[in-house]
């Protein structure tokens, strides 16, 4: 557990590096991958050579007898919701970091992403229930809160219920919002829930995964423990077999993620804990715009 002036010198360690990503080449992308509400207006100015003949405003022209144009600007403030998967599956690791690092990262860019673009920001921290909730409000030092909590929250309880989670939301948040869900996604059926979740709301999954969680190394007899349950079990990782069941499991709920998000019309992006989450989110921010 870190301690007071560790979680402060985290904090400013993860603002320094998150906010300089979202400055120079986040906040461009994040507004063109979500948009706002619509258009409103804003004033009227001379009319140029090019402008749309479609926006100018008559009234106005023909009170100065001068061509004039209506300008309109998007209507922001968004509504960003980010529900964080605090179980205890989401602590391992094996690489660079471990998933819940990864997590707190990716947490921190959207959400200073966000603020950039004038959105709100609110937080659901979960496990195998609703752990905290921390409402949308704009401003910097509401995102360095969301930070802190994000290092320094210990959860109640050790497992993952998705399903609980998006239900908890729908009934919480009725309001139209941009979701992303972050997550090893390690759970039971959650397909209802997402369909709910998905009509109403703007979905994204962040599935955050380690190299471990896929592959066993051959090393030998070893103990292996489900960190959610606890339950332990001996096997052989020099057994090919064994190697590869243990990758078709990861297979299967990989693909059972895939095909939940698509059936709801979200979307989904999968990132290794070892893997340039910069690269993978321009990649996704760029492909929605």
């Amino acid at each position: 557990m870190l301690d007071t002036a560790e979680i402060l010198k985290k904090v400013r360690q993860l603002e320094i590096k998150t906010k300089g990503l979202t400055n120079h080449i986040f906040a461009g992308e994040y507004h063109s991958a979500f948009k706002g509400r619509g258009m409103s207006f804003s004033e009227v100015r001379d009319y140029h050579f090019g402008d749309d003949v479609r926006s100018i405003d008559w009234n106005v022209t023909a009170r100065f007898n001068h061509p004039f144009v209506k300008v309109f600007e998007e209507e922001r403030e968004l509504t960003v919701m980010l529900l964080v998967d605090m179980s205890e599956s989401s602590a391992f690791g094996t690489k660079k970091q471990d998933k819940r690092d990864l997590i707190t990262e990716l947490c921190a860019v959207l959400a200073f992403s966000a603020i950039k673009n004038n959105d709100k920001v609110g937080v659901i921290f979960f496990s195998d229930g609703m752990e905290k909730y921390i409402p949308p409000k704009k401003g910097k030092s509401h995102i360095l809160f969301i930070i802190r909590e994000l290092l320094s929250f210990t959860p109640k309880r050790k497992g993952t219920n998705i399903n609980e989670t998006l239900r908890f939301f729908n009934n919480a948040n009725k309001k139209r919002s941009i979701v992303f869900v972050l997550s090893d996604f390690l759970s039971g059926n959650y397909q209802d829930a997402l369909n709910i979740a998905a009509k109403r709301h703007d979905v994204v999954g962040v599935q955050v995964y380690d190299q471990r969680d896929k592959d066993l190394p051959p090393v030998g007899l070893i103990q292996v423990a489900d960190a959610e349950t606890g339950a332990t079990q001996w096997i052989d990782t020099t057994d090919r077999r064994v190697r590869q069941y243990y990758e078709q499991q990861f297979l299967q709920h990989s693909q059972y993620c895939k095909n939940a998000f698509m059936k709801s019309g979200a979307e989904l992006v999968s990132i290794r804990t070892d893997e340039d989450y910069v690269k993978a989110l321009q990649t996704f921010f760029l492909k929605r715009a």
